[in-house]
């Protein structure tokens, strides 16, 4: 039978409340004493009603597996041998059953109320069993009944209140089982009660507050239970109790002190509730608690100090509440504890050095609070530690060198701390034992010690997001345990074939699970031998450095493989046709690399792919059909060369929320099928050769967020069925050949924060509601027939019909970077390089094909040239972006300029983009000229986007002009000739953009700080 709801902990409650109720049972009849299973030598009238009544019970037992009852009817046997029955021998009780016990025999059936017929049955011992039904209320005729164990069942309904009339009874356990409604609060009318255990059903309501009057009570263990309301304080008069176990319910309200009287209580666990309020400090009085948990609920305020006058505590859990404060250092007194569990809170100040004087200490966790300082070095006389977990905190310091005493560590958790320093040469040297090992997120420095592989033991090695350097240890492949290898977010290096030698390595660690080599300093080519790892590898992860080379074709046989991450890297060859074989495959992430030829259509096998991440390479032919067979929820394929129909098949996973196709060679209609996609949230077919309408299905897209399609040679109308789309955060639509007028309802969408509709044939009326009172918003440039609108688009009034299809509005479009002067400038020439890409059709460009045509730039060398974007770096800052001077090897340049735009800024995308189209045409030789772009994801995981320009090491005009003699300066102050040859220069650009056709751009301010010098 399978225990529902196991309270699997060490030492869990349920266990200890089992021993103290065999302790407590010691003095019941036993099974085995041959006096009550010796027949009577008479038979009386009783005798014979009380086998009827076995046989009655009998009778309900529709299996029994052990064949246990077979006994139960033979003629020849008296009916006190029968198995699991006994019967008194002296006075008036002789040859009356007086026990039944058929503890585990597999019994399936319901128990029969005649049982209540046995008028001198003292005890029923039914655990272990299957039997079902409600419990008979008759139980309540048995005066005599002391021990009711019924436990470990499939009984259901309520707790019969008749219970109250035996008044006998010194032990009910009812545990496991499926019992509903309320605890009878009639049970204190069983005074002799000393064990109630209703554990792990499904009771609800309060606990009735007059079970405080039962003063034999010893054991009161109702634990996961749907209980509710508070603790009742009466639970104070219980002077005899050993045991309370009330966690993992819904118990509310505060803790009540007179918990503090119970000076005989060894065991207390109030965890799992939503209990508020303060610790008592009168707990500290439970002078023989044993166990205290008080985890997992809503405490406030400090610890008390007076807990640590608890001689006998072993368990000490108060993990996942909201205490605050400092650990008292009067806990160092809890010479008998074992275990201490602080984890998720809020506690501040340093780890007292006082607990190193717990001398049989075995695990500290003080995980997930503001503890500040160094770890104290006395911790080094605790040899009998297990685990140490001080993770996410804000500890600094190294690791103290008196915490290699501690051989019997096992688990040594500090990630996500301040720690800094090196690893020492003998680190592996001194934890034999050790399993796990949790350095990552600190700020450890230098090689990663040889002597790690000594530590025969390890399972779990995390040394991520630190600053670790040289190469990985070969010497790794001798850990045969290893599950766990994270190495990412690091300095680490492979530049020669030799250095790769430990992925060889690595193929001898059989339980290999995950291996995470992201956002390192590795080179050369990928060894083939990654295809010998572990068939049990589940995660491999060698995104963002530059590792060339093919993928090879024995990755096939990682059978077991979940995650593929092989990108941003300089890949190249095709993707393997095996990777089809991978069954359990989630996500495929190879964007970014030097990858070409067809996708394989073996890709369409993986049952279980959910994202498939192959942007920015050079594939081409068509996309494979096939991949319509993968579950796939994010499909990027964005700057590739596909050509041929979008194929219908991919959308058929109802699971699609994004799905990528940027910038490609695809042709045809948008498949109609796309209006399947309920879950959609992104789709963008911006930069390929669509043609036919935008498909009316669309409007089932009813979780879209972006909606992309610009640079095509899509027609017709904006459909009416979008005006479902009410979730649309952005729409461009722009550098298509859609005409007709621009639906009312756009204006209605309050998520819209950005709507690109130029370059369209767009007429009619521009709505003036929701995104429409925003200019810097929209953009609707290059639609000839349109009028009305807000004032700043300066469009013709639509009052008259002839106006409405003649008039050419002259548009002037307001500039909204909104940030630093530099930006503007730099901005200008920007756009004048963004925009050269034309549609074939039309000769219109666009931003979004930067990265298709421009060399490309790592995340990782502009944060080289930057010093790490250092602030010694910084030559302008604004709204949306910062520049840094960057000295770096780039085309002709050694020193550019890199402007890393500030993405959280709301508008730093859209505003760009509004420029971009109003000055999509601009070419001056007077406007800073665009080398290139950069985006990727920082090593936090966000996204990263740079533009990077030529340099002008002169400054700003405003630098120039006000340099005083008297100032300490290298620089001159401008003549009248220089000054007449920049004005001459500005005037020239300005001029250049006041009569730029077809439409005149509005700039900014104009002041000395926008115009940046390259020469004097």
């Amino acid at each position: 039978m399978e225990l529902r709801r196991c309270k699997c902990t060490t030492g869990a409650s349920w266990a200890v409340s089992f021993l103290l109720a065999a302790a407590l049972l010691s003095n019941a009849p036993s099974t085995t004493d041959a006096s009550m299973l010796k027949a009577p030598t008479a038979n009386t009238a009783s005798n014979s009603s009380d086998r009827q009544v076995l046989l009655s019970f009998k009778s309900l037992i529709t299996k029994d597996p052990s064949g246990a009852l077979t006994s139960w009817g033979n003629r020849s046997l008296h009916h006190c041998r029968w198995q699991g029955v006994m019967c008194g021998k002296r006075g008036r009780r002789r040859g009356r059953v007086i026990a039944i016990d058929l503890n585990n025999l597999g019994l399936v059936g319901s128990i029969s109320p005649s049982i209540s017929n046995l008028t001198y049955l003292r005890k029923l011992h039914l655990p272990q069993n299957q039997f079902g039904g409600h419990i008979p209320h008759k139980l309540g005729l048995l005066d005599h009944l002391k021990f009711l164990n019924l436990s470990i069942n499939s009984l259901e309904g309520e707790i019969p209140t008749s219970l109250s009339q035996c008044s006998r009874l010194q032990t009910i356990s009812l545990w496991y089982n499926n019992l509903q409604g309320r605890i009878p609060s009639n049970l204190s009318h069983c005074s002799y009660l000393r064990t109630i255990e209703v554990f792990a059903n499904y009771l609800e309501g309060e606990i009735p507050s007059e079970l405080g009057s039962l003063q034999r009570l010893e054991l009161l263990n109702l634990y996961n239970n749907n209980l509710t309301g508070s603790i009742p304080s009466y639970i104070g008069n219980l002077k005899n109790l050993i045991l309370i176990d009330i966690s993992d319910n819904g118990l509310t309200g505060s803790i009540p002190p007179e918990i503090g009287n119970l000076q005989n209580l060894q065991f207390m666990d109030f965890g799992k509730n939503k209990l508020s309020g303060s610790i008592p400090a009168s707990l500290g009085n439970l002078f023989s608690l044993n166990w205290l948990d008080l985890g997992n609920n809503s405490l406030v305020g400090t610890i008390p100090p007076s807990l640590g006058g608890l001689p006998y505590l072993s368990t000490f859990i108060l993990a996942r509440n909201k205490l605050v404060g400092n650990i008292p250092p009067s806990l160092g007194n809890l010479s008998s504890l074992t275990e201490l569990n602080f984890a998720r809170n809020n506690l501040t100040g340093i780890i007292p050095h006082s607990l190193g004087n717990i001398y049989g200490l075995n695990s500290l966790r003080l995980t997930e609070n503001m503890l500040t300082g160094t770890i104290p070095s006395s911790l080094g006389k605790l040899i009998n530690l297990v685990y140490i977990g001080l993770q996410f905190n804000n500890l600094i310091g190294e690791i103290p060198l008196s915490l290699f005493n501690l051989s019997s560590l096992q688990k040594l958790d500090l990630q996500n701390n301040k720690f800094s320093g090196s690893l020492q040469n003998y680190f592996g040297d001194k934890f034999p034992l050790l399993q796990g090992l949790a350095l990552n997120g600190n700020k450890f420095h230098g090689l990663i010690p040889l002597s790690l592989s000594n530590c025969s033991m390890l399972e779990l090695i995390q040394l991520d997001n630190n600053s670790f350097s040289g190469t990985i240890p070969s010497n790794l492949g001798n850990l045969k345990r290893l599950s766990k290898l994270r190495l990412d977010y690091n300095k680490l290096e492979a530049n020669y074939n030799s250095d790769w030698d430990f992925m060889n390595a690595l193929t001898n660690c059989t339980q290999l699970q995950v291996l995470q080599l992201s956002f390192n300093r590795l080179r050369g080519v990928l060894p083939h031998s990654l295809s010998n790892l572990s068939t049990s590898l589940e995660h491999l992860a060698i995104l963002n450095n530059e590792v060339g080379g093919n993928i090879p074709e024995g990755i096939g046989r990682l059978s077991n493989l979940m995650a593929l991450y092989m990108g941003p890297n300089l890949l190249t060859g095709s993707i393997p046709a095996s990777l089809g074989k991978l069954s359990k495959l989630n996500v495929i992430s190879l964007a970014q690399n030097r990858l070409s030829g067809e996708i394989p259509p073996t890709l369409g096998n993986l049952t279980q792919l959910s994202e498939l991440y192959l942007s920015m390479n050079a594939f081409t032919g068509e996309i494979p059909s096939a991949l319509g067979k993968c579950p796939l929820g994010v499909l990027a394929l964005a700057y590739n060369k596909l050509s041929g129909n979008i194929p219908e098949e991919i959308f058929s996973s109802s699971r699609l929320r994004s799905i990528s196709l940027l910038s490609n060679m695809l042709v045809g209609p948008m498949p109609s099928e796309l209006g399947l996609l309920k879950n959609l949230q992104g789709l963008d077919f911006s930069q390929n050769k669509l043609t036919g309408e935008i498909p009316i299905s669309i409007g089932g897209c009813q979780s879209l967020e972006f909606l992309l399609v610009s640079q095509n040679f899509i027609h017709g109308s904006i459909p009416s069925t979008m005006n479902k789309l009410t979730g649309l955060q952005e729409l461009d639509l722009s550098s298509n050949n859609i005409s007709g007028i621009i639906p009312m309802f756009l204006g209605s969408f309050i998520g819209l924060t950005y709507l690109n509709l130029s370059f369209n044939n767009l007429i009619g009326e521009v709505p003036d509601d929701g995104i429409f009172r925003n200019a810097t918003a929209f953009s609707i440039v290059g639609n000839v027939g349109l009028c009305g609108g807000i004032p700043v688009l300066s469009l013709p009034s639509c009052t008259n019909q002839q106006a409405r299809k003649h008039k050419f509005p002259k548009l002037a479009v307001a500039m909204s970077v909104s940030i630093t002067c530099l930006f503007l400038v730099i901005s200008i020439g920007l756009i004048s390089v963004l925009c050269k890409k034309h549609k074939s059709s039309s000769g219109q460009t666009s931003t979004r094909a930067v990265r298709n045509q421009l060399p490309r730039v790592s995340y990782t060398e502009l944060s080289m040239g930057t010093n790490g974007f250092s602030s010694s770096n910084l030559i302008g800052e604004g709204r949306f972006g910062s520049v840094y001077k960057a000295n770096m090897s780039f085309d002709q340049y050694s020193v550019v300029a890199v402007k890393v735009l500030k993405l959280q800024e709301t508008g730093a995308s859209h505003s760009f983009l509004a420029e971009c189209e109003a000055l999509r045409y601009l070419r001056h030789r007077n406007l800073v000229k665009i080398l290139t772009a950069c985006s990727s994801i920082d090593p936090r995981g966000h996204d990263f986007k740079a533009l990077i320009f030529e340099y002008l090491p002169n400054g700003s005009l405003d630098k120039w002009l006000h340099t005083h003699i008297d100032e300490q300066s290298d620089q001159s102050v401008l003549n009248i000739y220089q000054k007449l040859s920049i004005a001459t220069d500005v005037g020239s650009a300005v001029e250049y953009l006041h009569d730029y056709k077809p439409v005149p751009i509005v700039h900014c301010d104009l002041k000395p700080s926008n115009i940046l010098l390259d020469r004097i």
